[in-house]
């Protein structure tokens, strides 16, 4: 009968594990596996930072940098949907602070409102950016729109 008791892995399924840097008898002493000299076989230096050459001058450092990207300096808009804005009640003001406090953005510095879905109450929307849909959308159901002006 099999119980917990005497159960026991099939032979050969199992293997033991390697046991290193236990002498020469053990058969995983000396070098313990790492092979003879070198970065691989020292404590502590097997890894390397990312674009290591081997003490080549790294493609990055070899490349020259000419000119200027603006991704540093770009504005980054929040993007906010016409039938989101539905949610609040008709002539309230929306500004970009009660649009992170409903969680609807997450940083209120630059903020878009886009024409997507169908907005139903006259709202007085304040952003910094609009589409023509979402313009028009807004202004077709009575509402006021206000752009923001932010630095940087």
């Amino acid at each position: 009968m099999i119980n917990l008791s005497n159960l026991k892995p099939e032979k050969g399924s199992r293997h033991r594990k390697k046991i290193v840097g236990r002498g020469v008898g053990s058969g995983h002493g000396r070098t313990s596996t790492r092979g003879c000299k070198g970065q691989k076989s020292r404590s502590g230096d097997g890894s390397k930072k990312i674009g290591f050459e081997g003490g080549q001058m790294t493609i990055l450092r070899r490349i020259p940098k000419r000119g200027f990207s603006n991704s540093k300096f770009r504005r980054k808009y929040e993007i906010v949907n016409v039938e989101k804005l539905d949610k609040f009640d008709s002539g309230t003001e929306v500004t970009p602070l009660l649009l992170k406090k409903e969680g609807l953005v997450n940083r209120p510095k630059f903020i878009k409102i886009l024409g997507g879905g169908k907005i139903t109450k006259s709202l007085i929307v304040d952003a910094s950016a609009f589409s023509k849909s979402a313009l028009d959308k807004i202004k077709a159901v009575g509402g006021k729109t206000e752009i923001v002006k932010n630095d940087k």
